[in-house]
């Protein structure tokens, strides 16, 4: 770029230096942890788009050079102490675009506002969250896959393995192909994770997440001199996505958020753990971190009633829960509870005495009443699918969405958001509730056509208001917890997480193996917001019975299990496992995770987390396969001591000057220890 002005921008923790000038975009030409750190850039414009039949200028599959983005030009720009905001605008077409760089934390919100100053109408199908050009490829690129039963599977891969060394050099080009990662419908974590790191081996590394429940897609692909992240919302291409922009509006790109980090993996992992932390909205209500005991998993499974509850109510409160939710069903009648749910209203003798003596009976035992809820579904045999206008549903080719006997609210419309406003505000009046499990089973396909040009524009207009309706919510009701569930964690994605408490991390019955689920949700969910289930059973050995509560206590405890049915011994286990948890949750809440054995494997038999908090970290190790020395590399010079559980024997640890070596007996068995310096 000739005669280039330059931007600088420094914040605890962020360096960033854009060069513009008359010849062309805007470029991010420096991104490092300082003024003084090396810096991770190679010269890159900031942002590309695509609209109507104008995409690119270069024939490639990537989200580069595109024709709008290269005839960008800067037109002003600002900084105060929280954000750079660069204006540009192409001339030609009247296009203008805002970017925005927000500091969270150690790392970077941005975002584009793409507004129409023509005469025309201009048709967006696609924009960048975030561009990046990075020098060099010796990078280790972390991702995953994720399904039903099956969350937070990660896979690390050199990144030559993803991207060939196709001698760039000898052809005087950039690559053309990319490593693409793609979500599809409206789960938006169910088949991979909207997240991703490149680690260097010594630093510096780079972590990234789209943030939006709708449509995603984030790609790498090689320059001569290094590699290309590009993160994107909803597309034309992959999401059926396309908004008008009548003469004088705009749209807003979904956020995406950038850390960068001078050591490898963990480093990468701890700068987007504060990232993430920095961008949640805050409530009081939850700075406690209570203990939520649910009715449903491996236990009442969708079918309450008051002779049901009552002892799990005097179990779980004397195991040490804070709360108790009463999950699916409390609204269902003889046809079951899924095909006409909609109403919320109690189902009408489920409950001697009603519901709200349930409720009674909960605030009685020292804990707070919350309920199941699956908002956005309604199913087809529900009073609400007559009441409420066409609009007010999803709807593909002039007919209502139906998937799995359920249609979907579309909370853009008036009638849908009344509903649920005034459902909210009847179930917490009524029953006194301060929790709400807010569930969502389906993936409801590319979106809704209503109003938009595509379908996926009116699935992103919908999680934006459903976003909004929650925010909504929480000011009504401050002392509300809100827990996210899809299915488990189908649609675990900081456009939620951000306003939610908590999340279930899964929907796995199975305790076996429940542990790969657990500790590998703190790569895509803070600790303190990670729902692990904790479900001991009667069926149960002492030491499946500490297996099973060790998840629990490694991020937000999430009881469940038939605990009056556990006898003395086992319920010893649980409530030592509850206390541990309450006692060390303030430290869970400020932890980086680390993962001495790297991110666990499907079927790996010894797996283990540590929720690194200085002299408060944590660590879990779980063996699920025969009897094995484990050697913890990157923790020379700290000394492990076994706190859970005190019944059962002690694990024998070697320390001295190298990394802690564990005897690790035959599975099913788990331990914690505390890990603090010798």
């Amino acid at each position: 770029m000739n005669a280039a002005d330059e931007i600088e921008w420094n914040r605890p923790g962020l360096h960033l230096r854009f060069a513009y000038g008359d010849d062309g975009p805007v470029e991010l030409v420096a991104l490092a942890t300082g003024p003084g750190a090396p810096s991770i850039a190679v010269p890159f414009p900031i942002v590309e788009l695509t609209t109507g039949g104008r995409r690119r200028e270069r024939n490639t599959q990537i989200y580069r050079h595109t024709v709008a983005g290269v005839r960008l030009r800067h037109v002003d720009h600002e900084a105060d102490a929280q954000e750079v905001r660069i204006r540009q605008r192409d001339e030609s077409t009247g296009v203008e675009v805002l970017s925005r760089f927000r500091a969270a934390g150690p790392g970077l919100q941005i975002s584009h506002t793409v507004r129409n100053t023509s005469a025309e109408d201009v048709v967006l199908t696609a924009v960048t969250s975030v561009l990046l050009a990075l020098k060099g490829t010796a990078y280790d690129l972390l991702w995953g896959r994720s399904e039903w039963l099956g969350e937070g599977r990660w896979r690390r891969h050199p990144l030559a393995d993803v991207l060939p060394d196709l001698n760039l050099d000898l052809h005087r080009q950039d690559g053309r192909g990319r490593f693409k990662v793609t979500s599809h419908g409206s789960w938006s974590s169910g088949d991979v994770l909207p997240t991703g790191v490149l680690a260097g081996s010594e630093g510096p590394s780079v972590a990234w997440q789209v943030e939006t429940s709708a449509g995603w897609h984030w790609e790498l692909s090689r320059l001569r001199e290094g590699v290309v992240l590009g993160a994107l919302g909803p597309t034309d291409a992959e999401h059926q996505f396309a908004e008008r922009l009548a003469p004088g509006t705009a749209f807003t790109s979904v956020p995406a958020g950038l850390a960068v980090a001078d050591g490898g993996r963990d480093a990468a992992f701890a700068a987007l753990a504060d990232y993430r932390r920095a961008i949640r909205v805050r409530r009081p209500v939850d700075d406690r971190l209570p203990v939520v005991y649910n009715d449903y998993m491996n236990t009442l499974m969708g079918d309450p009633s008051t002779e049901k509850l009552l002892p799990l109510v005097e179990s779980a409160a004397a195991a040490g829960a804070e709360y108790f939710c009463v999950d699916a069903g409390w609204f269902a009648g003889p046809r079951g509870w899924w095909h006409s749910a909609g109403e919320w209203r109690e189902a009408p003798g489920r409950f001697t005495g009603g519901l709200v003596s349930v409720a009674d009976a909960i605030r009685r035992a020292g804990m707070r009443p919350g309920l199941w809820l699956e908002p956005e579904g309604v199913g087809v045999a529900s009073p609400v699918a007559e009441r409420l206008p066409d609009e007010a549903f999803f709807q593909r080719f002039g007919q209502r969405v139906v998937e799995g006997n359920h249609y979907q609210l579309d909370l853009r419309h008036p009638a849908a958001r009344a509903h649920l406003d005034e459902t909210v505000d009847r179930l917490v009046d009524e029953f006194g509730l301060g929790y709400f499990k807010l569930d969502y089973n389906v993936d409801i396909g590319a979106g809704t056509e209503v109003g938009v040009a595509g379908a996926g524009a009116g699935l992103l207009g919908h999680t934006r208001a459903l976003r909004d309706w929650l925010l909504g919510v929480q000011e009504r009701h401050p002392a509300l917890l809100i827990e996210s569930c899809s299915s488990g964690g189908m649609r675990m994605d900081y456009g939620l997480l951000s306003v939610a408490h908590l999340q279930s991390t899964s929907d796995q019955q199975d305790f076996l193996l429940y542990p790969p689920v657990a500790a590998a949700a703190p790569a895509s969910v803070l600790p303190e917001q990670a729902g692990n289930w904790a479900y001991p059973a009667a069926s149960m050995s002492l030491e499946e019975t500490a297996f099973a509560m060790t998840a629990g206590v490694m991020g937000r405890m999430y009881l469940s299990g038939f605990l009056h049915e556990l006898g003395d011994e086992r319920s010893a286990l649980v409530s030592e496992a509850v206390a541990l948890h309450r006692d060390r949750r303030a430290d869970i809440a400020v932890s980086h995770p680390v993962w001495p054995l790297g991110l666990p494997g499907w079927d790996d038999e010894v797996i283990a987390l540590m929720l690194d908090a200085g002299p408060g970290s944590l660590m879990a190790v779980w063996s699920r396969g025969a009897a094995a020395e484990v050697v913890l590399p990157g923790l020379e010079g700290r000394r492990l001591e076994q706190v859970y559980p005190a019944a059962l024997p002690e694990w024998k640890v070697r320390g001295g000057s190298g990394a802690p070596v564990i005897e690790v007996p035959a599975g099913p068995s788990a331990r914690i220890f505390t890990v603090s310096a010798e």
